[in-house]
């Protein structure tokens, strides 16, 4: 029994893990790019689909994972503006510069494929997390930034590592922020695992 992953994040591989759920993964490849939408939450769940669809259509019937594809995408919205992964440390310094003392929210869209034949049995979700960011001064910032792991993630701060330090506090889901809502996941699952 597993669920396949459609995803190259190994911070959703490491929430699998630690809730033993049994998964692969396999990589959907998908030009994030060329999806665009003016609406946040319909944007994240496209991604989430479209990931999802990809490897999907890869995948022999036959050797269908038992828990189906999962596809997640995430991305924070500030001020209603979205902010993906930083294309650069400037961005990220600019972007904190921003939220520092501020509230954002975390996006996380969700596309479980669980049927390779009937597509009506597919579920999809967006999921909320309201993030409270540290005031921090420009030199924590800086200091960051250049740890390199802003530039790696959506909103350009990682819950589970460096980035925790400057998260004052989270309204919903705290395994939505790190990338997929793992109580979502137990729902659709129905606890199978």
């Amino acid at each position: 029994m597993t669920l396949l992953l459609a995803s190259a994040s190994p911070a959703r591989r490491r929430l699998l893990e630690q809730a033993c759920i049994p998964h692969q993964v396999q990589v959907s490849g998908v030009d994030e790019s060329l999806i665009n939408d003016p609406d946040p939450l319909e944007l994240v769940q496209q991604l989430a689909r479209t990931k999802a669809g990809a490897v999907a259509k890869q995948i022999n019937p036959l050797q269908w994972p038992d828990f189906g594809v999962l596809g997640c995408d995430s991305l924070l919205v500030f001020e209603g503006e979205v902010f993906g992964k930083p294309a650069d440390a400037d961005e990220a310094i600019t972007r904190w510069l921003r939220m520092a003392g501020q509230w954002g929210e975390l996006h996380t869209g969700h596309a479980l494929m669980k049927d390779p034949k009937n597509r009506a049995n597919d579920c999809c979700c967006v999921v909320t997390t309201r993030v409270a960011f540290a005031d921090l001064s420009e030199a924590e910032i800086r200091a960051y930034v250049s740890s390199g792991e802003p530039l790696q993630c959506a909103g350009g701060f990682a819950l589970e590592g460096r980035g925790g330090m400057y998260v004052e506090r989270l309204d919903g889901c705290y395994s939505n922020v790190i990338g997929l809502s793992l109580p979502l996941l137990r729902r659709w699952l129905g606890g199978q695992y």
